[in-house]
């Protein structure tokens, strides 16, 4: 075929993306999940039930903003490599309603998690009641959720005017409602670009701060008087970290579902690979920077939040936290063969993914738990359970919008990114 072909075959595919597979895992897990969440809050042991839910409620949540997040940073580079995937990130926008109404759920379970509603912690004052962390949380969410929205939106505005002929029925009546009088005029254009290109760097700060807020609100204020001013960033650059896994993953999965070998090729992966390895370092160099004030200080009130994490029960958790966020991918990502083979890079990317979930359950669970780790059939079905909504929520994205921006693909064919 000829190259007109194949891009005519791509966008074609790309506005028409197979999602049946990401439906019936999403449907299967979301059900299976949410059964054994409800029969764990209302039986024996609550309190696991709301932890568990804690932790993905932040884990998944950060996936979705840090993937959006990834797109924002290349419109403010002007990173053309990433045309062919960017969509892959842009579609968890979805998952951010579903995480506000899962922000909304946490909050019934709120006696179970945060031990300053029973024991008032005078040192913080009123910074730590129920209205105040509700409320202002619950406006940082919501905050996230309408600027990525816009962003992703006015990002997609060329995309389905151009393929709005290409579709039928109600995916062509939302095509033309986003769309409306968008012709793709060098103006039009243009108006396009000077939103996204002020969305982006407002939606990277916004993520800086107001995950900044919720690291310190939903994890640090569950051992109330340890603090870390850097946990902040260590809580948002993990998140950051997830989003690009995330991304690495799916963009394996699409290029195989969407056939896209000819634009998906190694420069992608190289660049991703790329990305994670150099994350994972930062993310150790923040744990180091942390422990190291916290070492040199020796202060009880900060030294017990990393003592009981790094010896006795919770000690193989730390261990295998960092072997899999850190060491493994670095030592696996280093090579380039290794970034650029679909099998390697999928296997580092998933490994990297894991790992952070740990690292999320590590820096929840000694806090509220008196017990040892717990791993069993209720933190693997409510976590997948988690990912469930995670796919169903892209797979409804991926279903009724271009996967593949046209624009932006021929954008990195013009330079040779592909």
């Amino acid at each position: 075929m000829s190259p007109a072909t194949v891009h005519h075959e791509i966008h074609r595919r790309g506005a028409n993306a197979p999602t049946a597979s990401l439906f019936v895992a999403g449907i299967v897990l979301a059900i299976v999940g949410l059964g054994t969440f409800v029969a764990l809050a209302m039986g024996d042991d609550p309190g696991r039930a709301w932890r568990l839910f804690l932790i993905n409620f932040l884990f998944f949540t950060g996936v979705a903003q840090g993937a959006i997040v990834f797109a924002a940073t290349q419109k403010i580079t002007k990173g053309v490599w990433a045309g062919p995937i960017i969509r892959f990130a842009e579609a968890a926008a979805l998952f951010l309603p579903v995480s506000v109404v899962c922000f909304l759920v946490l909050f019934l379970g709120k006696h179970h998690l945060f031990p300053w509603i029973e024991h008032p912690t005078p040192l913080r004052g009123n910074w730590l009641t129920v209205p105040w962390v509700f409320w202002r949380d619950l406006a940082a969410l919501l905050a996230l959720m309408v600027t990525s929205v816009a962003f992703v939106y006015h990002d997609l505005k060329p995309d389905v005017a151009e393929l709005r002929d290409h579709v039928t029925g109600w995916k062509r009546a939302l095509y033309d409602r986003i769309a409306g009088d968008y012709v793709g005029s060098p103006e039009q254009l243009q108006a396009v670009e000077r939103r996204i290109n002020w969305l982006a760097p407002l939606l990277c700060l916004l993520y800086a701060y107001l995950f900044s807020l919720l690291g310190f609100d939903l994890i640090m204020s569950l051992a109330p008087y340890w603090m870390s001013n850097l946990f902040g960033a260590f809580f948002f650059m993990g998140a950051f970290l997830t989003g690009l896994t995330m991304l690495g993953l799916m963009s394996v999965f699409w290029r195989w579902k969407l056939d896209m070998g000819a634009v998906i090729g190694r420069e992608q992966l190289h660049d991703l690979g790329k990305l994670v390895f150099a994350f994972s370092i930062f993310w150790a160099y923040l744990m180091y920077s942390q422990l190291l004030v916290i070492w040199y200080g020796n202060l009880r009130e900060e030294t017990s939040f990393v003592f009981l994490r790094l010896w006795g029960d919770w000690r193989p958790i730390a261990i295998l936290v960092g072997l899999m966020i850190f060491l493994i991918p670095f030592w696996g990502l280093i090579w380039v063969k290794a970034k650029i083979n679909r099998v390697t890079f999928t296997t580092f990317l998933a490994i990297s993914f894991v790992g952070v979930w740990l690292e999320r359950y590590l820096l929840v669970q000694p806090s509220l738990t008196e017990a040892g780790p717990m791993f069993g059939a209720p933190e693997i079905a409510i976590s997948l359970g988690f990912l469930g909504l995670f796919l169903l929520a892209y797979g409804l994205f991926a279903r009724t919008f271009p996967m593949v921006s046209p624009r932006l693909l021929a954008k990195a064919e013009l330079t040779g990114h592909h």
